[in-house]
């Protein structure tokens, strides 16, 4: 047993415990700029700070949300009567967690495949994170279908990252949240999506295999199986449901507590409906499939705050609303709602980098 273990299974489960899944809040200064100038915000520290004190002071939050991701900034941020954000999450039985990656860079001798970085000087920087509150963390891997791709040596070169980040974030203490994305980027079947998922999620878990990894104490956070962006038919949430299960037993143990999908890009209505229907199959699932979302938690949030503390509340709602469906979701329980234009809106970006 190594020193953390019993914490990792005990984390890992409350992250991944039904009806809740994860707030992705850990947009870096550049993306959440990128956001506010939709919204005609500045990119700002006290508009940031701001902005996270919405989300994380919100009455309730933690009966749908169980863990959130910050960024680093956000991490050492205060809420305004001086309360630290950590305390102000803990307070509503949220888990901390902190993203540690530092982006992708291009792979030499591919077509502009990448992989992560990061490793450098992790171990110290997990240990702080751990002094400072947080007790999971997340990294980020990213791949795409094309002609020739993803190459044998970009799933290799992203599979063993993903596990030395893993094996490091254990060692001192954090549940690694496992993501090895596969963007929506390109006009490529379901039946490909679901070929390639299964390839990588394969190589993954032998990398973590032979990084003695402790399954019991990991998340997964993998795309949802779809056809591409482009492509001629939009998968149903039946079609996105049944392959995404199907893969997902194929390649995953069922020695991990939950697989927290990401939202990719999909409208907030459309990553809910998935999610559900997931959960609605009546086949085995050994594992909670429940969410990691950012856009389609927030999409709509930012769109109700616009930057003015007297929409605070409101946009607090919309929120709570956004988590409760969600946690329905988890449940395949989700009734189902009005479409507005806000939560039906594709919030797909090509090549999407945080």
């Amino acid at each position: 047993m190594g020193k953390f273990d019993e914490e990792l299974i005990r984390t890992a489960n409350t992250i991944a415990s039904p009806g809740r899944g994860i707030l992705a809040a850990d947009e870096s200064t550049g993306t959440i700029g990128n956001r506010f100038q939709k919204i005609e915000v500045a990119n700002e520290e006290p508009n940031r700070r701001a902005y996270r004190e919405l989300l994380f002071g919100a009455k309730d939050i933690g009966k749908y949300i169980s863990g959130a991701i910050l960024f680093e900034e956000t991490l050492y941020q205060k809420a305004e009567d001086g309360t630290p954000f950590v305390d102000l999450l803990k307070h509503q039985g949220v888990v901390v967690g902190i993203k540690v990656d530092k982006g992708t860079v291009n792979i030499p001798g591919t077509d502009g495949e990448t992989s992560t970085q990061g490793l450098d000087g992790l171990a110290e920087r997990v240990k702080k994170y751990y002094e400072a509150g947080a007790r999971f963390a997340k990294w980020r891997a990213v791949l795409k279908i094309g002609a020739g791709q993803p190459s044998e040596l970009a799933i290799h070169e992203n599979a063993w990252g993903l596990a030395r980040y893993a094996a490091i974030c254990q060692e001192n203490g954090l549940v690694p949240i496992v993501e090895p994305e596969i963007l929506m980027d390109g006009d490529h079947s379901i039946e490909v999506s679901a070929e390639v998922t299964e390839k990588v999620l394969a190589a993954v878990f032998k990398a973590l295999s032979d990084n003695h990894i402790l399954l019991e104490g990991i998340l997964l956070k993998p795309n949802m199986v779809s056809a591409g962006s482009s492509h001629a038919k939009k998968a149903t949430p039946e079609e996105v449901g049944k392959y995404t299960v199907r893969t997902l037993q194929r390649t995953v143990p069922p020695a991990v507590p939950g697989i927290m999908f990401l939202s990719g890009g999909q409208g907030e209505i459309e990553a809910t409906s998935n999610l559900n229907a997931m959960n609605a199959l009546n086949v085995r699932k050994p594992w909670i499939l429940s969410f990691s979302y950012g856009r389609a938690l927030q999409s709509s949030v930012l769109k109700a705050w616009k930057g003015d503390k007297g929409h605070v509340e409101a946009a607090r709602k919309v929120l709570l609303h956004r988590a409760l469906v969600n946690g329905l979701a988890t449940l395949g329980k989700y009734p189902g709602e009005e479409v507005t234009a806000e939560a039906s809106e594709s919030l797909f970006v090509k090549g999407y980098t945080y």
